[in-house]
């Protein structure tokens, strides 16, 4: 191993220590039963001085990103016909989705590193065209659900790093532990659903096709018996109406909007079958695409105590696929899996399991692209310790570069 990536992988595992690994939810290791567990710009001062401070040259312009109140053409395309032009993508963990009332501080709550455009450059070097930013926008909201003006200008920053760069982005919200889907709890949820997505349907109204919305993360009975498994009829029906009320409040707000591809997710973004069924689709709108996140096979890629090595004749990704093909792809209807990946473990004679991890990835995305579903692997910037290390990229370095160079040349090759 060369020395360059020895330092690296050391100190990502002094990061990591902190045990805030994260994997769409910091808190919990998560599985289904057949399936595994299985976000007009920032003031223009703001983002100059952003630009002069990291060294960046900001004279570049995508005429993706609008320079003004003035709505950029937007393509009239289905979300179906869109999920063509997409390769594979990368999720920003740990980072704008962090918890906590931290306000800016939240970015390097859980992981060290603030946010580069290194970090997009790099992506789209090596073919990433895809690129999820979580975003946990409840902590910076105040009573009244408005949005700290502070905290919506560095999400939109990071976006447009990506934005510029010519890719795809999904923005969403996060690790929102207000929303709990009951009927207890729904009218004020949707309500404050209703307010978040108003905000930022608005802050981000003029932008094009490549920025793509995506309503819920995991919505779940958090802390409860079917948090995992399932939920329950009324759980996944409630869920759905957050959906809706995501829906109706972005395609209400003006701009571009009315035309933008939005992101629908089942209860927990689960695979179980009943979850797939209760997903809101609204009819007769082709601007949809369905998020589910499968981390597979389970033991291997999510669960930390389970095994280092990838039995390829596990038939877990093949049901997965299967029964994304016989649900939705079959009947034009566009599928991302917004999460999926594998952890940093190690072998009991010592060794990473490297080797394991490029078969597993390749045999994923291999499926995965023949039917024409984009995923978007789970990178928290962790690599060593006792949680979910799903890291890739080394972000604390000039340009950034891949802690892992073998599996993304796998990921790479599977679409060469």
């Amino acid at each position: 191993m060369k020395l360059k990536r020895i330092l690296a992988l050391t100190a990502a595992s002094l990061m990591a220590l902190t045990g805030l690994a994260g994997c769409g939810d910091s808190s919990s290791s998560k599985s289904d039963t057949a399936e595994s567990k299985a976000e007009s710009s920032a003031a223009e001062s703001t983002a100059d001085s952003a630009a002069a401070e990291s060294g960046q040259d900001d004279s570049k312009q995508d005429d993706s990103k609008p320079a003004d109140d003035t709505p950029k053409p937007i393509r009239d395309i289905s979300a179906w016909d869109l999920v063509k032009e997409m390769t594979y993508g990368w999720n920003l963990g740990n980072t704008m989705d962090a918890t906590g009332k931290n306000g800016l501080g939240n970015e390097t709550a859980w992981q060290p590193v603030k946010t580069t455009k290194g970090v997009f450059d790099l992506l789209t070097k090596d073919g990433f065209n895809l690129a999820r930013i979580p975003v946990t926008w409840g902590d910076h909201m105040d009573e009244s659900y408005k949005i700290d003006p502070e905290w919506m200008a560095r999400v939109h920053e990071i976006v447009d790093y990506a934005i510029d760069d010519g890719m795809f982005v999904i923005l969403n919200t996060h690790h929102e532990e207000w929303y709990f889907p009951t009927e207890e709890n729904k009218e004020q949820d949707k309500e404050q659903l209703k307010a978040l997505w108003e905000q930022v349907a608005e802050e981000f109204k003029n932008y094009d096709e490549h920025l793509i919305f995506e309503g819920l993360n995991e919505p779940r009975l958090r802390g409860t018996a079917k948090e995992w498994n399932g939920g329950d009829k009324s759980s996944r029906e409630i869920v759905a109406e957050y959906e809706k009320v995501f829906y109706d409040t972005v395609r209400a707000s003006g701009g571009n909007n009315a035309k933008r591809i939005l992101m629908m997710t089942g209860y927990a973004a689960s695979t179980n079958q009943n979850c797939l069924k209760a997903v809101y689709l609204p009819e007769g709108d082709d601007k949809i695409i369905v998020s589910v996140h499968a981390y597979l096979p389970y033991s291997f890629a999510l669960d930390t105590k389970g095994t280092s090595k990838y039995d390829p004749n596990n038939s877990d990704i093949k049901n997965l696929f299967r029964t994304l093909n016989t649900t939705f792809i079959s009947k034009n209807i566009p599928v991302i899996v917004g999460e999926y990946g594998s952890m940093n473990k190690t072998h009991e004679n010592g060794e990473q399991n490297i080797a394991d991890r490029v078969q597993c990835v390749t045999d994923y995305l291999t499926a995965a692209k023949e039917l024409g579903i984009p995923c978007v692997w789970w990178d928290n910037n962790a690599v060593f310790g006792n949680g979910e290390n799903f890291g890739l990229m080394n972000r604390d370095v000039m340009g950034a570069e891949w802690y892992f160079p073998e599996i993304v040349e796998a990921i790479k090759k599977v679409y060469s």
